[in-house]
């Protein structure tokens, strides 16, 4: 078989490097020469562990291609995905289809015989038939179907989703496009994957729902931080104790600064816009996108707190910029409304992550970058972890107090144990746990 794929973004290269793994003949298509160029030296302009071997090894298979000509690759596919960006539309928060729609468009021109035309883009309900009456419209003679194959990759663990996922969701209304899709997911159909064939306007909504649900799940956990810290409790064991329950899972049960990505910060915006379209608000999601937001604040102000009530003059260290770990991706990241935050405090920021930094300082001015995590601590008065890195995990934490002008440790991620932090010398602030200090001091007062 063989596979156009519009768009050299994260889902479409990672899209095109895994179904040429399958073994199916996939040509990329970009617009961006300088991109192409770079993918055919073998260049991959994303941090992904792992897919620049796959790329490397199905390249010299001869299974896997690049292109700036559509042309050159859509006539003779018997799919073309389309996988370009639909980032939130500036002012109201609705997704900007204009790339999707223009992808459409261009893939009508060249369609020579029958094609299933795949949006792999996360789009909102309704989208595939208005690119089935834009290709109608374009080429009336077009023998093609649309359908809606929605990806589901975590990244940094991208291909392993891809070639052992949870589920497939495939949505069209064409026996003859089930049975293409059927096809290229075959090697699925071996290991047993479940395949969930449903309506177009299931599968687009399939998405969304689910990166939704997500997002409350992570909201969620950190409100229930947020008492945690005021009771006395401890939010693991909060999210173990919820988790094994076999109707909550203990998944997206992890407090922290907040959600940001490529997907939970636009999808959950874009649903809520949708809902309100249709008359059926989500007020859930609509409070989901409300606490996240203030909750990216209140991380900036538990700094500001640890570091005495003032950050005038002083110096904090950030280890991690990234949204999450094994990602370059800063896209609505936490970082992005924390550090800024710091800078209008008054504090000089230095800053080590070690895939992020390239984007980090073209969206966030004013930053001292290091080249390691302890180049970030000489004389700071206060070091926070944003991201959980697997390398701030085992820091050598007398170098750090020895480092630092005062050892203040912000754990935004719960990296470390407050006991251990206390019994090394730091004054440690964390997400949903209390210190020693704060449980001995509600005992004494519960005794008196």
């Amino acid at each position: 078989m063989r596979i156009a794929v519009i768009g050299t973004g994260y889902v479409g290269l990672v899209s095109g490097a895994c179904f040429s793994e399958f073994g199916v003949s996939t040509m990329c298509v970009d617009k961006d020469a300088g991109k192409i160029e770079r993918l055919k030296r073998g260049e991959i302009p994303i941090y992904e562990p792992g897919l620049d071997d796959l790329v490397a090894k199905n390249v010299k298979a001869g299974r896997l291609g690049f292109t700036t000509e559509i042309e050159h690759a859509v006539p003779d596919a018997d799919a073309v995905f389309i996988a370009v960006g639909t980032p939130s539309r500036r002012g109201d928060g609705h997704a900007d289809l204009s790339y999707v729609y223009g992808a459409a468009e261009e893939i009508a021109l060249n369609l020579k015989g029958y094609t299933v035309v795949v949006t792999k883009s996360t789009v909102p309900v309704g989208t595939g038939r208005e690119v089935a009456k834009i290709i109608r419209r374009t080429r009336p003679d077009a023998e093609f179907d649309v359908c809606s194959n929605p990806e589901f990759l975590r990244e940094g663990s991208a291909i392993e989703d891809f070639m052992r996922p949870d589920r497939v969701v495939i949505g069209t209304d064409s026996d003859r496009a089930r049975a293409v899709m059927r096809a290229l997911y075959r090697p699925l159909y071996l290991i047993e994957t479940p395949i969930v064939m449903t309506s177009l306007e299931t599968s687009e909504l399939i998405k969304y729902a689910a990166n939704t649900f997500l997002a409350a799940k992570i909201t969620f956990i950190n409100e229930i931080a947020d008492l945690c810290e005021k009771v006395g409790a401890d939010v693991h064991d909060v999210a173990k104790g919820i988790g094994l329950d076999g109707r909550i899972g203990k998944k997206f049960l992890h407090p922290g600064p907040g959600y940001g990505g490529s997907c939970f910060p636009k999808d959950t915006l874009a649903l809520v816009k949708t809902a309100q379209d249709y008359g059926s608000p989500l007020r859930i999601i609509e409070t989901v996108v409300d606490i996240n937001t203030k909750r990216k604040k209140a991380m900036a102000d538990r700094i500001v707190e640890a570091c005495g009530g003032s950050l005038q003059g002083k110096t904090v260290a950030v280890l991690g910029v990234t949204f999450k770990p094994n990602t370059d991706d800063m896209r609505d990241a936490p970082s992005l409304d924390i550090i800024p935050a710091l800078q209008a405090a008054g504090a000089k920021v230095r800053a080590y992550d070690p895939a992020g930094m390239h984007e980090a300082e073209k969206m966030i001015p004013g930053v001292e970058w290091c080249t390691s995590a302890y180049d970030t601590l000489p004389d700071a008065d206060c070091v926070a972890i944003l991201t959980e890195w697997n390398e701030f995990r085992a820091l050598d934490l007398k170098r750090v107090v020895d480092l630092m002008r005062a050892p203040v440790m912000v754990d935004l991620r719960n990296v470390y144990n407050p006991e251990d932090m206390e019994m090394a010398g730091f004054a440690y602030s964390c997400v949903g746990r209390p210190s020693r200090l704060e449980i001995n001091a509600r005992r004494d007062k519960v005794s008196t």
